[in-house]
């Protein structure tokens, strides 16, 4: 067996040459988020994402993780005033509007060095800090945390060396002593941290699954997904790999549940009214799939149960 470190494994697994998000099919061709793959839910959050840009009249949208574009599509349907731009590990989609720009990036933590100086922005990460790879621990009870080692051919696992040094120290700050496997969260502050300081001014959105200390899950978060279902998290190349993101540790102005964010935005929308079927056919299915979408979106056992972590940064502020 080859043993390795579960963030060098999980990064090559995920962004190396042969990586999962180089693929062809991409992230839609194996799970559905809040921006593709469920009807009506990507229009309904480029909406949402449109409305907080409005609400702090910033004049361009950069998407983090934007994938093969469903997010950007979705926008500029709704808003072809604003400027557009993507970021991801592969080149730009050959579907994408003509006017939406893009930047390839390297993956993992790591950001295009183009990618600075931004004034007047909306930054949304959308479910990319969980796909930041960090290290694995593993602690015996009364034991000390050790890193887990993996190898990238089976997922086999060991406990390897103890943990030390700032990892040690972001474990005793922001993991509770009954918690026995975890993530360390610190590779996701630094790129949520590196992400904020390139913005000159606007506002810094990471939306994503994830929990604080008083709720940090006492087996760890790793696991993998392939054509619409979990797996064992081994990483090969095979299937995508992700972890929860501790978000209390990330430094963010505000944590906000998207269920919350989104009816603030966007309101509550009823279903339409029966009279409506009868008058417009088409606008009742409309409005009724819209209805749905929101619905879907701000489920509070589902996707309203993610978190958005904001960071509001003007002129002046230092990096």
């Amino acid at each position: 067996m080859t043993w390795t470190s579960w963030q060098a494994a999980w990064q090559e697994a995920l962004y190396g040459v042969e990586g999962f998000y180089r693929r062809a099919e991409g992230p839609a061709g194996h799970f559905s988020t809040s921006a593709q793959g469920i009807p009506g839910t990507g229009q309904v959050l480029a909406q949402a994402v449109v409305a907080l840009a409005d609400r702090h009249g910033l004049s361009t949208i950069v998407e983090i993780g934007a994938g093969r574009g469903e997010l950007l599509r979705e926008l500029h349907s709704i808003d072809r005033t604003r400027t557009l731009r993507g970021v991801d590990v592969v080149d730009r989609p050959s579907n994408l509007p003509d006017g939406v720009d893009w930047l390839r990036s390297p993956g993992g933590l790591g950001l295009p060095a183009e990618l600075a100086g931004l004034d007047d922005v909306l930054v949304i990460a959308h479910e990319w800090l969980d796909v930041v790879p960090c290290p694995v621990v593993l602690r015996s009870p009364d034991g000390p945390w050790r890193y887990v080692t993996v190898d990238p051919a089976t997922g086999d696992e060991r406990a390897d060396e103890l943990v030390s040094g700032a990892d040690l120290d972001w474990l005793d700050t922001h993991v509770p002593d009954h918690v026995r496997r975890a993530e360390i969260g610190r590779p996701r502050d630094t790129a949520y941290a590196d992400l904020c300081s390139r913005v000159l001014s606007g506002l810094v959105v990471a939306v994503d699954y994830g929990h604080t200390r008083d709720d940090r899950p006492v087996e760890g978060t790793l696991i993998g997904y392939r054509d619409g279902a979990s797996v064992p998290p081994v990483p090969d190349g095979s299937c995508d790999l992700t972890a929860h993101v501790a978000v209390d540790a990330l430094g963010a102005d505000r944590l906000v549940r998207q269920r919350d964010i989104l009816h603030d935005l966007l309101g509550r929308r009823p279903l339409p009214d029966h009279d409506l079927a009868r008058a417009d056919p088409s606008a009742y299915l409309l409005e009724l799939q819209r209805a749905n979408a929101l619905a879907t979106l701000t489920a509070p056992t589902g996707l309203g149960a993610f978190w958005w972590a904001t960071t509001l940064r003007r002129s002046g502020d230092l990096g």
